[in-house]
């Protein structure tokens, strides 16, 4: 292990210090107590000299300082010791603020967090222009807030409003953003940086510190309407509730008291049950980044980079279908869509170009990059021109016959060595790659749809799966920008087969009585994004009572199949899916309102249920699945299930998971 600082220092010959981030032992900067050290270490040495003023910089090529290490953060356990943390922080930071010379930040690469933070006790701030630069306090969107001075001198800098709406929304802005919204002061090209931070050195040296006019304070009703926001949107979420109070709070105070006040806070939240979930999703997501299909095949002896793919055929221009194919075209990948008929690889087309416009209106790519990608997409009602592809992934009608019927054609039609995928969401693969020969080069891919919005994918082996194919699979998922998760296959797999199990108790609930709004706002108070009446309005009422069959069929013993869905369909409610608009709820207008056509399939008075029984129930359903899954070996680890309902599912991110969150109450 290297002895070498993470911090260094030096003055050249005009008289300019220079403090250098660079961990010799990490790609990454970021504050933990040696780098703190360090820090305070390079500062007094500067201090004790004849220095004109000051440059931070990094010596990273990608990040400046990403933030604290929050494996050190994640080890508070109680509010006095987060709150010191927090004071030793601020002091720290305290010390470029009040340096008896001016202090220049020069950012290039990922300022997050403390890294900004630290940016903001300096003098003057100028960015570079590179791609890789993104500037910003993400820590509520890991259940923290800002504790090194973030709440207390970013409202000063930009005004509580701004500096609110920009902490609340957790993002790292590109430079150019960041300059425009006034985080930074100054932009410059990434060979420039650093003669420009030096040129402004030389000129605060000469001119002294920049005079920053006085940022107008928030009133009481701007407070007020963003808590009602956050109750709203971030229930369960006491970070946003405290960033509000340290910046209102703050306001009338000296800034040394607006410190102790966020401090204060910081350490209630860094203790909190909270934050050590969101921490806790944090690693979870970033554990996908290293995730390899080891656990589930012997090591190879000579192990090899998988061959990328490059061609992709997609069969079925449904909306799936349309999604996966826009999807990889972003992407870069050459993409064959075919369907039975042109009007349906039309209305295909039609889907994938408003799903370009889309990423186009929200600033994901511009008009040219999605003009060029859309053209990258062939169409074709031939299995034949799927000839050259490098993976073939169906996504048509889910019907065993129908997709065994595919797979033994493509088996006729590609390279040996192209891999047939599924996008099932419940049928397992064994079954439908029956037909297939080379069963080997078979596997599941489940995206989630919507497919642009939605980070999961279900990598579903089967006993006949081969490493090889498992490992292009799974780098393919990741070159897409996915979140994989790996499970063996089985009826419904994980997250269809847990999320439906929940879907159908709320269904019984609902048959004996419970109202529709009283399941659905408790589960959405529990954390859930929407209520299981309403997600069954949006997955749609036929998919549902589909996987509900599905459900009984592999499931006879345990899955008592609720039948309101069933009679749902034969009344034409089909929730909101392909334009329908009824189902246990009505959305004309674009307003969502009880349906009160439900009525007819009422079977007796309504029963009082209390939300926490409700919760209690439809959770334990969820839990009891998922354990069972577990014990089949279907995941390896409920880590995998937790994160799987995190990133498919919408579970509840401050709850850290449906495994740990039932272990935090003692049900497993």
């Amino acid at each position: 292990m290297s002895n070498a600082p993470t911090v260094t220092h030096s003055v050249d010959a005009d008289g300019i210090g220079w403090i250098v981030f660079d961990d010799p032992a990490s790609r990454a900067n970021v504050f933990n107590p040696p780098t703190q050290a360090a820090l305070r270490a390079a500062v007094e040495a500067l201090a004790a000299q004849p220095v004109k003023a000051v440059v931070v910089l990094s010596g990273k090529e990608k990040i400046f300082i990403a933030g604290a290490d929050l494996k050190w953060l994640g080890k508070i356990g109680h509010a006095a010791e987060g709150q010191q943390a927090s004071r030793d922080g601020q002091a720290l930071f305290g010390l470029l603020d009040h340096f008896k010379a001016p202090v220049v930040c020069a950012i290039h690469g990922a300022c997050a967090g403390g890294g900004y933070e630290l940016a903001l006790a300096c003098h003057w701030r100028i960015a570079s222009e590179a791609k890789e630069t993104v500037i910003g306090l993400p820590e509520v969107g890991i259940g923290l807030i800002p504790g090194w001075g973030g709440c207390a001198r970013l409202p000063r800098l930009l005004g509580a409003p701004a500096a609110v709406d920009h902490i609340l929304k957790a993002q790292l802005l590109p430079a150019a953003e960041a300059f425009k919204a006034g985080l930074v002061d100054e932009l410059a090209p990434a060979a420039e940086l650093k003669a420009r931070a030096k040129a402004a050195a030389l000129a605060l040296a000469a001119s002294g510190r920049p005079a920053r006019a006085a940022a107008a304070p928030a009133d009481a009703a701007f407070f007020a309407d963003q808590r009602k926001a956050a109750f709203s949107r971030l229930r369960g979420q006491p970070a946003p509730l405290a960033v509000l109070d340290a910046v209102e709070k703050g306001a009338g105070l000296g800034l040394d008291a607006a410190l102790d006040l966020e401090a204060a806070l910081f350490g209630e939240i860094a203790a909190g049950e909270v934050a050590k979930n969101m921490v806790h999703v944090f690693f979870l997501k970033d554990a996908v980044k290293k995730l390899t299909v080891d656990a589930w095949f012997p090591k190879p002896a000579d192990a090899h980079a998988p061959a990328p793919f490059k061609s992709i055929g997609v069969i079925g221009a449904g909306v799936m279908g349309s999604g996966i194919a826009q999807w990889c075209a972003a992407r870069g990948y050459g993409v064959i869509l075919s369907d039975t008929s042109r009007e349906a690889l039309d209305r295909g087309v039609a889907v994938i170009r408003s799903l370009f416009d889309e990423a186009v209106k929200r600033g994901k790519m511009s008009h040219d990059t999605a003009h060029r990608c859309m053209g990258s997409i062939g169409i074709s009602t031939d299995l034949y021109d799927f000839g050259d592809c490098d993976i073939v992934i169906e996504a048509i009608v889910e019907n065993v016959a129908v997709k065994q019927k595919v797979f033994a054609e493509l088996s006729g039609i590609v390279r040996p060595d192209c891999i047939l995928a599924s996008n099932t969401s419940a049928l397992p693969i064994d079954e439908l790659a029956a037909t297939a020969t080379n069963p080997g080069r078979t596997i599941g891919i489940h995206f989630f749809n919507p497919v642009s919005r939605m980070p999961l994918i279900e990598m579903v082996l089967s006993p006949h799966t081969t490493r090889e194919t498992a490992d292009r699979a799974l780098a393919f998922a990741k070159a897409l920008g996915k979140s994989p998760v790996l499970c063996r296959s089985s009826p419904g797999f994980y997250v269809t087969r847990a999320l439906f199990f929940y879907l159908n108790e709320a269904c019984l609930l609902w048959e004996q009585g419970v109202p529709t709004d009283a399941l659905d706002k408790a589960m959405r108070d529990w954390g859930w994004p929407m209520g299981p009446m309403r997600l069954i309005d949006e997955v749609g009422v036929d998919v549902t009572d589909f996987i509900y069959g599905e459900m009984r069929h592999y499931f006879p013993q345990r899955f008592r199949g609720a039948t309101v869905c069933s009679r749902m369909l034969a009344a034409g409610l089909k929730g909101r899916k392909n334009g329908a608009s009824t189902g246990f709820y009505t959305y004309e207008g674009g307003k969502e309102a009880l349906n009160p056509a439900m009525q007819q399939f009422a079977s007796g008075a309504a029963r009082a249920m209390d939300a926490k029984a409700i919760q209690d129930h439809l959770n334990g359903v969820m839990i009891a699945e998922t354990k069972r899954i577990l014990d089949e070996g279907v995941l390896k680890s409920a880590d995998d299930a937790d994160f799987a309902l995190l990133m498919g599912a919408g579970f509840p991110a401050f709850r850290g998971g449906l495994m740990r969150s039932a272990k935090s109450v003692g049900l497993c």
